[in-house]
């Protein structure tokens, strides 16, 4: 029981704190609204547990025993992330010019999930913390995807309403383009445990 509650926990606080996902999630909804972000919040949410098993049945194998290959992933998703603050940075502020669609959709964000520095961090640090070694880990790491399946759609949705929230108050022109170059920096800053590391 013990081990349950520090694993929610866990799950809550790394899914909570600002990062590339919740970065992305609330500048998308200050452009298009929560509803329109739906599918970018279920993809994340379905994704990051489909990695967390992945890794623990031997996908994350290679990138440990490959020194080559974990950088060439890491480069790959710092100029996504890049890219992507780029696109939240020079979004339309304007109702007229307003996006169709946020960056991701639920495929974008569920693969997105393969090239987040966060994710990766989270999912290396939870699985050898909450799974005990010689047991079956499959069942381990379903455990461990469902607390984070269940606990993800909750924070996506707090940070979406801040981004809706925030398109309010701002309304459009300047004050919106400038909540979004934060967004965008924020982005970016999220990186630095990347940079540094």
């Amino acid at each position: 029981m013990d081990q349950a509650l520090a694993l929610i926990g866990f799950a809550l606080a790394t899914s909570a704190t600002p990062g590339p996902n919740t970065m992305m999630v609330t500048a998308s909804a200050a452009q298009v609204g929560v509803a329109r972000v739906v599918p970018h919040m279920l993809g994340i949410t379905f994704g990051f547990p489909a990695m967390i098993v992945a890794v623990a049945l031997g996908l994350g194998l290679p990138f440990a025993q490959i020194p080559g290959l974990h950088q060439a992933m890491q480069a790959l998703g710092a100029a996504w992330l890049i890219w992507l603050a780029w696109k939240i940075a020079t979004a339309p502020v304007n109702a007229a010019e307003a996006p169709a669609r946020p960056p991701l959709g639920f495929l974008g964000a569920a693969a997105f999930q393969w090239v987040n520095p966060k994710a990766w961090m989270i999912a290396l640090a939870a699985l050898p913390a909450f799974t005990v070694p010689g047991q079956p880990i499959l069942p381990q790491a379903l455990w461990v995807a469902l607390v984070f399946a269940l606990v993800s759609m909750p924070c996506l949705l707090f940070w979406a309403w801040v981004g809706r929230t925030a398109r309010h108050l701002l309304g459009a022109g300047a004050r919106l383009r400038a909540f979004n170059i934060a967004m965008a920096v924020l982005l970016v800053l999220s990186l630095l445990p990347l940079a540094l590391g």
